[in-house]
């Protein structure tokens, strides 16, 4: 049992059994690996840390070729995929087909041991999965919720699971936020232990929440007019300093303002502008803590007229000045 990836002319280029140690993940001490893979048909690096039925595993990679992966590692695990950029194909079992896109998330549980992924030619792909144990995960949910509850009836039968059977959700700032935390958390031992099982934590909390009120809604917004929304989000995203008006937006996506901004609402549960603002903060806020860039230069970046006016919306955003932050 392991991994196999080929090329599209079904070529073998890299073969490994044994990648999920059960062992590791039923550690009462955290165990933390790092792995850098430099092949032909792409490089990669990963992290990854085990314990009491958690595992966290964060990488990044750089794809030369398409690339098809088929994995025969029944890891009997609860997983919280989040892409934070790229795209990937996966086929499970019974579970279907499913594309994932930068900035998507979903839950999934695969108890077979058959799972194929397909990934493109494409650079900077980076990801971060979330693992508990089946036992980890039923004791979590127990009477946590609706959500929770229905998740967990299946998975303690083996039956295949995916939270949004219909499409992934979009990773919020909130979420993305979390995720920086947990990439740079400081702490060791058992602080450490604690600190990113409560992040964990929240993310699964902020992942079944987000859904329960998206079933709530009942979205009226069509498949192509969501298509449509999410490259509105890209092309914010991609000219975060100098974002475009509504009405260019528009122009750019084929969607009127009106369905633009109650699309985008629904979708992302913000205005056009409130999302572009909290990515624009979040991303200072990074560079904030990393500490290599000044603070004139950081509101520079990202659009604002002067530090004053940097320092007065971070403020408002994060309840702290950026001085102060650093």
């Amino acid at each position: 049992m392991g991994i196999q990836i080929s090329n599209d002319s079904h070529e073998v280029l890299f073969r490994e059994d044994d990648l999920f140690p059960m062992d590791k993940l039923r550690s009462p001490s955290l165990i933390e690996e790092t792995q850098q893979l430099e092949r032909d048909f792409g490089e990669a690096s990963f992290r990854e840390m085990f314990f009491d039925g958690y595992h966290i595993a964060m990488g990044s990679a750089q794809i030369y070729q398409n690339l098809h992966i088929e994995s025969t590692e029944n890891i009997n695990a609860v997983s919280l995929m989040f892409l934070i950029h790229g795209q990937i194909d996966t086929d499970m079992e019974t579970a279907g087909k499913r594309r994932f896109s930068s900035l998507e998330h979903n839950l999934i549980y695969n108890p077979f041991e058959t799972e194929n992924a397909s990934v493109i030619k494409q650079n900077n792909m980076e990801m971060v999965a979330l693992n508990f144990s089946t036992e980890r995960f039923l004791d979590l949910a127990a009477n946590n919720g609706r959500v929770l509850d229905g998740l967990a009836n299946k998975v303690a039968v083996g039956k295949a699971i995916m939270l949004n059977k219909n499409s992934n959700q979009p990773i919020t700032t909130r979420m993305l936020a979390i995720l920086d935390d947990v990439k740079k958390c400081e702490f060791r031992g058992g602080l450490k232990k604690l600190y990113l099982q409560s992040k964990v934590l929240e993310l699964l909390a902020l992942q079944c929440e987000q859904y329960e009120r998206g079933t709530e809604l009942h979205s009226t917004v069509s498949k192509t007019d969501k298509e449509k929304i999410y490259h509105a989000r890209d092309i914010l995203l991609m000219r975060m300093q100098e974002p475009p008006s509504l009405q260019e937006l528009s122009r750019l996506t084929g969607l009127n303002e009106f369905k633009l901004k109650n699309g985008f609402k629904q979708v992302f549960d913000n205005t056009v502008y409130g999302y572009l603002n909290d990515h624009r903060m979040e991303h200072a806020r990074k560079l904030v803590l990393e500490k290599s860039v000044s603070l004139t230069d950081i509101a520079d970046t990202y659009g604002f007229s002067s530090i004053q006016h940097f320092s007065t919306a971070f403020k408002k955003k994060f309840g702290v000045s950026p001085v102060k932050m650093r």
